[in-house]
């Protein structure tokens, strides 16, 4: 997914998504381990989607706390 994608959805979306992609890391290690692996770059596009979801839940939280501040 995009970045651009991703901020366009509310903080419980993006909670859902991170827990899909650890599934999908799970399920990719259980495939590997059995050797029935389909997509090789999976497992590194899910990390990669996961920390893109979490940098912008960190932005929305320092943008929050900036916000109070002031």
């Amino acid at each position: 997914m995009r970045a651009k994608e991703l901020r366009d959805k509310t903080a419980d979306a993006l909670m859902t998504l991170i827990e899909e992609r650890q599934d999908d890391i799970v399920n990719f290690r259980l495939q590997q381990a059995t050797g029935i692996v389909d997509n090789c770059r999976r497992a590194r596009e899910a990390r990669r989607d996961i920390a893109r979801i979490k940098t912008i839940m960190k932005e929305r939280e320092i943008a929050a706390a900036k916000g109070t501040n002031k």
